[in-house]
């Protein structure tokens, strides 16, 4: 008989106990369900950072060379330049921090010098790039182009800087290994003065790499506003035009970037960031 009623009881007991094991389910699964879609809102918001290890490994295996300059002399003026140190530890960070290996060349393969307008170490990665010792040597005895093989990286960077404009256009070595590797596959990319390295880069078919491609590089227009027109042996602007690009532009010193291809250019220092986030992102 009281076993009879036992079973009475838990039968009775059967929908309450399966109402609390839905609350218990539901109070798990909607946190799960929240953290879930915060993430993927935080990767949407911030598609930069490397959120996924694996790909960070897998980008681990591939190398980036960064160009710069030896030039120091800023025309007749008397004052110092270089490269401009922002379009260099900004993309330095954005590479790394996605797990490519950097190498860093210059057409001596001495030291590079940096920009002495640009030295602001209130800029956190700016800062940080200075303060590592094994990078700042690398900067202070950088790779010669006789060093470089080409089908070891898988993308190369003209930063930029004034100083690229007297020692990067018409350095063949440069020219050659950065042919070498778009053919291969690889990424372009430049930033501000940057593209000067790129106006006599041929490609097999005798063609400018940068014929026929929508581009961005400092304007003639931002040269103007920094009163140094007369101390550049030439245009950037006018010379990449000459070449067959195709040069968009946005308003004095605010961030402009494009990809066209397999070239990525941006217009200024501000887009120096932006112009390597978006090498990564054709890397990945």
């Amino acid at each position: 008989m009281s076993i009879k009623k036992n079973q009475a009881s838990l039968i009775a007991l059967a929908p309450v106990a399966l109402l609390c094991l839905g609350y218990a389910k539901m109070s798990l699964v909607e946190p799960v369900n929240a953290l879930e879609n915060g993430i993927e809102q935080i990767n949407q918001n911030y598609p930069e950072l490397p959120t996924d290890k694996t790909q960070v490994a897998q980008n681990s295996d591939q190398k980036i060379l960064i160009v710069v300059t030896n030039h120091d002399q800023l025309g007749t003026t008397g004052r110092k330049t270089g490269f401009y140190l922002d379009e260099v530890a900004h993309p330095h960070a954005v590479f790394t921090q996605a797990g490519f290996e950097v190498d860093f060349v210059s057409p001596t393969g001495e030291e590079a010098p940096i920009d002495p307008k640009s030295y602001d170490l209130d800029d956190p990665l700016n800062r940080q790039f200075v303060e590592n010792e094994t990078v700042m040597a690398q900067i202070e005895d950088t790779l010669s182009p006789q060093e470089i093989d080409p089908s070891e990286y898988s993308a190369v960077f003209f930063a930029g800087g004034h100083g690229v404009m007297w020692d990067l256009p018409d350095n063949q070595e440069l020219a050659q290994i950065t042919a070498a590797i778009y053919e291969r596959g690889g990424i372009v990319g430049a930033v501000c003065h940057g593209p000067a390295g790129l106006v006599n880069v041929r490609l097999s078919d005798g063609s400018y790499l940068v014929a026929g491609k929508t581009l961005a590089a400092f304007t003639n227009e931002e040269e103007e506003a920094v009163e140094l027109t007369d101390q550049m042996p030439f245009l950037l602007e006018t010379k990449l035009i000459k070449r067959g690009a195709q040069h968009t532009e946005a308003p004095n010193f605010q961030p402009h970037v494009v990809v066209s291809d397999r070239l990525v250019t941006g217009q200024n220092p501000a887009s120096a960031t932006q112009t390597a986030e978006e090498m990564v992102e054709l890397l990945q």
